[in-house]
């Protein structure tokens, strides 16, 4: 059982078998999802073959991709996950820090107000969202999320705001009043005191943002992509929201032999529309963890 200096083989058995099991219930869906991904028909048919494929296809990544239009799609939903993003880590910046560093009356009313439009439901303000975009001549178009995360409105900057008041209320006032005595401005001491120290919030908020606005699909079908009517822009979620009527009509109009859509085809359409994600936090875990801790954000 070990003693107060170090841990027993019991209770790192115990530690190390309760985060495997924790992690398999995790992985498992995305196993799941890569093995059948390049399987063909017969091995799905095939009640013996359950993890291994008899024979490893691509086929079916072909065929998801092409009805799924992947690279425009993809750079679209880049666009659009990433601009918006560019916009919150602005916005949401001088927020956070304006909070943070000034003094002035109702600052307890405008927390209240920021707190407020995090607890509100999306859907309650979804209608006069759509009625405002519309009279703005916006809907329809990629300014619909640009615009709201400009003046701090985007997706969950609410969460954001908080985060970048937190980190500039741990800068020393001293360095701030430091650099005004050397005559720098409120903004200058802002870029070359404040932002420096902010780093791992501009991570974590990068991140956050950009995960969910890519992975957003309600919002963006009805404000992007167009309910009544379609504006060209699209992402992979929507893409994936639609890949069974998007299939079949690739597999009317292909001109090579197109399979019917089964369970392969439509889990390497699955992958294909979060692989981008799973790249992006396999290059950045390190900074995601460390940001995460510095930012003390959890349940997320």
């Amino acid at each position: 059982m070990g003693s107060k200096d170090r841990n027993g083989f019991a209770k790192n058995f115990a530690i190390y078998a309760l985060v495997i099991c924790i992690g398999f219930i995790y992985i498992y869906p995305l196993l799941y999802m890569i093995s059948s991904s390049f399987m063909t028909l017969d091995d799905l048919l095939d009640s013996s073959i359950k993890w291994l494929p008899s024979s490893v296809t691509f086929a079916n990544y072909a065929q998801a991709a092409k009805s799924m239009d992947f690279w425009k799609s993809f750079f679209q939903s880049i666009i659009i996950a990433g601009v918006p993003t560019v916009c919150n880590l602005v916005s949401c910046a001088l927020i956070g820090y304006g909070l943070a560093r000034f003094e002035f009356p109702g600052k307890k009313i405008v927390f209240g107000v920021i707190i407020l439009t995090f607890v509100l439901p999306s859907q309650i303000t979804m209608i006069p969202t759509y009625v405002l975009y519309s009279n703005l001549g916006i809907l329809g178009t990629i300014w619909s999320f640009i615009l709201p995360s400009m003046f701090g409105m985007g997706i969950n900057a609410p969460i954001f705001i908080l985060i970048f008041y937190q980190f500039f209320r741990q800068v020393p006032r001293a360095l701030i009043e430091a650099a005004h005595i050397d005559g720098a401005g409120y903004f200058a001491s802002f870029l070359r005191i404040a932002l420096p120290s902010a780093v791992p919030a501009f991570i974590t908020v990068a991140l956050f943002s950009f995960v969910w606005y890519w992975n957003e699909s309600y919002l963006t079908e009805m404000y992007v992509h167009g309910v009544l009517t379609d504006s060209g822009w699209t992402t992979l979620i929507i893409q994936l929201d639609n890949f069974a009527s998007n299939y079949s009509s690739y597999a009317t109009t292909a001109a090579s032999a197109a399979t019917s859509l089964n369970e392969a085809i439509k889990m390497s359409g699955t992958l294909l529309s979060v692989l981008p994600l799973l790249l992006m936090y396999f290059f950045l875990q390190r900074h995601f963890v460390e940001s995460i801790d510095k930012a003390g954000i959890t349940g997320e």
